[in-house]
């Protein structure tokens, strides 16, 4: 069985990068949209959720943003350590207990996700 909840947080995770990546470049929605050879509103129909690059395309965004696509999934934060150990530990338990976790841990991502947008 297809976990949507997992694809639309794969989903989320591959816009918002996109758009902190672009931001970082300090590059428009609309000039990356015209470099990548595409429509005007391009890129700004997958920051906004109404559509995600195919393959090909993913590919030719990571060559725009001068990143692999390696680099454009490995994201560094502080936690890094405590991260392994908690895969680690994850990795070691039985399908059920892991389909026991899964729900919890969705919880604390949308706990977590609430209150970076409450933040001023």
């Amino acid at each position: 069985m297809i976990n949507l909840e997992v694809i639309m947080l794969d989903e989320q995770f591959v816009r918002n990068r996109i758009t902190e990546l672009r931001l970082k470049k300090d590059i428009s929605e609309y000039q990356m949209s015209l470099d990548l050879g595409k429509n005007k509103s391009y890129i700004q129909g997958i920051s906004s959720g109404r559509s995600m690059p195919s393959m090909k395309q993913f590919f030719e965004i990571c060559d725009y943003l001068e990143i692999t696509p390696i680099e454009f999934f490995k994201t560094e934060k502080k936690e890094q350590p405590l991260l392994r150990e908690a895969a680690a530990l994850m990795k070691d338990l039985s399908k059920e207990d892991l389909e026991a976790v899964f729900p919890i841990l969705l919880r604390l991502k949308t706990n977590a996700d609430n209150q970076k947008q409450a933040e001023p």
